[in-house]
């Protein structure tokens, strides 16, 4: 091996003194000095024995975060000093690394050092594992995935959580949006803090004010005394704003000003009071659609889409159904009971379309976990899982011409995933003859949410 490079004393003395994990690293991917937070935190991880610095000098990076015989970019995944080496700039990308803990996320940022003669002769490494959050591995709880679209959503949070900048999460029902925005909050500066989760779409329109700014006694029948809201109860903290689309149109003017000025007053109160608190809002919904037909703010909308994130649906994460379900077994049939999927019976879960996504996936589980006596899930009963959660449509015979009625809007809503329009509810509601639950999850959303929906028709 060629004999490694001095590296330059102040440089190593410097990275010493800061407090994330750094490496400097030669061109050749050599690691040529660690500071002492890495030793640390990595120091007992796979292949770097002792934890001592001199058992990781002179091995390349990819080997000791990887053990992998070749760089990142030979192996299908993004390098960030063959990016950095090819701009010259700084370079970010989010890495499964292996720890002491095992695989974990690890938010990379690599910098290219100029030498006296202007070339560039080192790169230093800033390593940031993510909260726990999210994990590359089967896990109990958080977020779990490791696919191209999993990661790509993944690095998008890693990159917007330590700011203060609002987050728009974006995705259909069931795809993990409150994980999201869990994993958003506790990677940021505000983690101490509450994170306050505020369901939009369950809150009627008369009580939605009174609960998000409080209120003072006597504001209103009923208030016998003062009460705080809940942007009270996230102050300092982050307040998520679920399905944000639900928002009576009157009351979006009012979170704006508080998105803008920082400031609310409570219901019958001319005190203007102040919050200190970062916003993350979702929805399943169309907000750019809702804005050219005038049922959201276009201004609130900018105000809350400064940082939007798109959650891939469950149909475009290969490979993640097998550690999503190995999870989710682990959580439907807790030890001491033990179960595991067949090769047939885990094959044919990720056969499925799921257009109720980790939701769905978790409820088919559930009762497959339910119709298995032994140890082992087979073929035999996903398939029993998948009949007895999904009764058929009406028939012809019995329900005549309202058959092709409801698979034209169950095609449109839950197969092709658009937003369910009250039409197409009612066509559905009229044509089906089964149970709430079952035209909840045929539509590809929860059954809390379609009570709502059927409340607010009057059905």
């Amino acid at each position: 091996m060629p004999r490694l490079p001095a590296p330059p004393a102040e440089l190593v003395s410097f990275l010493e003194g800061l407090p994330d994990p750094h490496i400097l690293l030669d061109d050749r991917y050599r690691i040529l000095a660690a500071n002492g937070a890495y030793r640390r935190q990595f120091g007992a991880s796979g292949g770097i024995e002792g934890g001592a610095e001199g058992s990781v000098v002179g091995r390349t990076c990819h080997a000791v975060s990887h053990h992998a015989s070749v760089p990142c970019d030979q192996a299908g995944e993004s390098c960030p000093l063959a990016q950095a080496r090819a701009s010259g700039q700084r370079e970010r990308v989010l890495h499964v690394h292996h720890t002491a803990q095992g695989e974990e996320y690890v938010q990379i940022e690599l910098t290219p050092v100029a030498g006296a003669d202007g070339t560039t002769g080192f790169f230093v490494e800033k390593m940031v594992p993510l909260p726990a959050a999210a994990r590359p591995v089967p896990s109990t709880q958080g977020l779990i995935g490791r696919s191209p679209a999993f990661q790509k959503m993944l690095g998008l949070v890693a990159r917007v959580a330590p700011s203060r900048a609002a987050v728009l999460l974006l995705g259909e029902s069931g795809t993990g949006k409150e994980l999201v925005a869990h994993a958003v909050h506790q990677g940021s500066l505000r983690a101490r803090r509450a994170l306050v989760p505020v369901d939009c779409s369950s809150m009627p329109e008369t009580l939605f004010e009174s609960e998000l700014f409080g209120h003072e006694k006597g504001a209103f029948t009923g208030a016998a005394q003062a009460r705080p809201g809940l942007v009270e109860a996230a102050d300092g903290g982050t307040l998520f704003l679920d399905e944000v689309g639900d928002i009576p149109l009157p009351l979006q003017v009012k979170l704006l000003r508080l998105l803008e000025t920082g400031t609310y007053r409570r219901v019958g109160s001319t005190e203007l009071r102040h919050a200190d608190l970062r916003v993350v809002s979702a929805t399943h919904r169309d907000l750019q659609h809702m804005v050219a037909v005038g049922r959201f703010r276009e201004d609130l909308y900018y105000r809350l889409s400064t940082f939007p994130i798109h959650l891939p649906p469950l149909h475009e994460r290969q490979g993640d159904i097998a550690l999503l379900a190995r999870a989710l077994l682990e959580r439907v049939a807790p030890p001491p009971r033990a179960l595991q999927l067949s090769g047939a019976a885990l094959a044919l879960l990720e056969a499925q379309p799921y257009p109720g996504n980790v939701r769905e996936l978790r409820n088919l589980l559930d009762r497959t976990a339910l119709l298995c006596d032994g140890d082992t899930i087979g073929v035999e009963h996903v398939q029993q899982a998948l009949a007895c959660g999904l009764p058929p449509l009406v028939s012809g015979a019995e329900g005549g011409a309202a058959e092709p009625r409801a698979s034209a809007a169950l095609a449109g809503l839950s197969r092709q995933r658009r937003l369910i329009d009250d039409e197409a509810l009612q066509q559905a509601l009229a044509a089906h003859q089964g149970s709430r639950a079952a035209l909840a999850r045929r539509l590809g959303i929860s059954e809390r949410s379609l009570y709502r929906r059927l409340k607010t028709l009057g059905a």
